[in-house]
């Protein structure tokens, strides 16, 4: 019989799931910034890029507390929401729904991210990770925030143009 698998080893596979994700969206956001109408969603996604680039090195900083090497785990949950958020680009190009469009393809890998921090966080405090859970809770707070941001701008303009 296989050895029976923990929360240890369920924090760190989800660690590494959100560690792909993250490089993901380092890649993807300046595609998002070019493909934006407004102004303002751009500079909100290259201020998102700096902010995620510091995630990775937070979960860097916390593979290294683990003693393991910061390595991702393929993601099929965030690949399918970029995937989403590349058809708007090509679909909505030109388009006053395009931003409205991004904006949402943004809001859903924030809630996949916020899922997975707050678990993450959980997990690192039960597992007696004390450091690791601050930092969670750092990330995890400037995920929360992006998130208002982005629904305070669809709400104030973007939503109203797409109409």
């Amino acid at each position: 019989m296989a050895d029976a698998k923990t929360l240890d080893d369920l924090f760190l596979d989800t660690l590494k799931d959100i560690y792909y994700a993250e490089r993901q969206l380092v890649k993807t956001l300046p595609k998002m910034s070019k493909a934006a109408q407004s102004p303002e969603l751009a500079a909100g996604f290259q201020e998102h890029l700096a902010q995620t680039e510091g995630h990775v090195d937070r979960l860097e900083q916390i593979f290294e507390m683990l003693g393991k090497p910061a390595r991702g785990k393929t993601c099929d949950a965030i690949l399918g929401i970029l995937e989403e958020g590349k058809s708007v680009i090509e679909d909505y190009k030109g388009s006053p729904a395009l931003d409205a469009g991004l904006v949402a393809a943004a809001q859903a890998a924030e809630h996949y991210e916020i899922t997975r921090y707050g678990t993450l966080k959980t997990w690192a405090e039960q597992l007696g990770l004390g450091e690791a859970a601050a930092l969670l809770d750092a990330t995890l707070k400037e995920e929360v925030a992006t998130d208002e941001k982005l629904t305070k701008l669809a709400k104030a303009d973007i939503n109203l143009r797409a109409a």
